[in-house]
């Protein structure tokens, strides 16, 4: 009987996990309305040309230069993100050797945010990209292009790159750096950034070798916190019901 009863509290447990899973899966990176967010997104980026030289960094045996252009200040809210180095990215680190890039934000700011027509469209990283889709004109005559960037987020800095990996879609965030070029002589690989808000295409992301990074507005936070039990419920359910069934006796049959 105790046994039985293990089994199913298991199952209920697994049951209501996955249920709860389903909701906050849907919910967690639901983008907020304007009024969620301060005034800072509303400013376009600042700009400045900077008089920092060139310098190298290592992570993970790998030596990188970077080539400051500008410095660099982004208010914004992220409506997409991509973990560099993540299990379907087969270029930053298995390829590239590129341990510098840890994560890509795609931000809007400006009148994207004020008129809430960044909410209409639908958003997907890759692993150099943002895509946006836009679901009819009259949207498409409201959005501004030119308010949207994704941006390379490097660091060498180990507190840095936690919290820039926290930041999710939904969330305000403030960055401050430099845009800059970067290479890996060692396997020939390098990156330009861009240096406008305008351009499109192949090299129209921005490069940021970031100093400074705050998450100014926190997205969601319950949907988020029940994503996460909800995920370590259902594992953890799992294997209650396997060790279960390991550890319990043989049921007699009786005839």
């Amino acid at each position: 009987m105790f046994f039985d009863q293990l089994e199913r509290i298991f199952k209920g447990v697994f049951v209501i996990a996955v249920v709860a899973l389903g909701m906050s899966f849907f919910q967690k990176d639901k983008l907020p309305g304007p009024e969620f967010f301060s005034e800072a997104v509303l400013s376009d980026p600042l700009q400045t040309l900077t008089d920092k030289a060139s310098f190298q960094t290592q992570i993970n045996d790998q030596v990188y230069t970077i080539i400051p252009l500008f410095d660099y200040h982004l208010s914004g809210v992220v409506v997409t993100d991509y973990e560099s180095g993540s299990l379907g990215d087969i270029y930053h680190h298995r390829q590239w050797k590129d341990f510098l890039n840890v994560k890509d934000l795609c931000v809007v700011w400006g009148q994207n945010v004020q008129s809430d027509v960044f909410r209409k469209l639908r958003y997907r990283s890759g692993s150099w990209t943002c895509f946006f889709q836009i679901p009819d004109r009259q949207t498409g005559t409201q959005f501004r292009s030119d308010q949207l960037s994704n941006n390379h987020i490097l660091t060498d800095n180990i507190d840095l790159h936690r919290l820039v990996m926290r930041a999710a879609p939904g969330d305000e965030v403030r960055i401050s750096g430099m845009l800059a070029n970067y290479q890996n002589q060692a396997t020939g690989f390098e990156r330009e950034t861009s240096i406008s808000r305008t351009d499109t295409g192949n090299g129209a992301c921005e490069t940021i070798f970031v100093t400074d990074f705050s998450i100014t507005k926190k997205a969601n936070p319950l949907w988020r916190m029940m994503y996460r039990v909800a995920v370590w419920s259902a594992i953890l359910a799992v294997l209650g019901f396997i060790a279960t069934l390991l550890v319990r006796p043989a049921k007699r049959i009786f005839r």
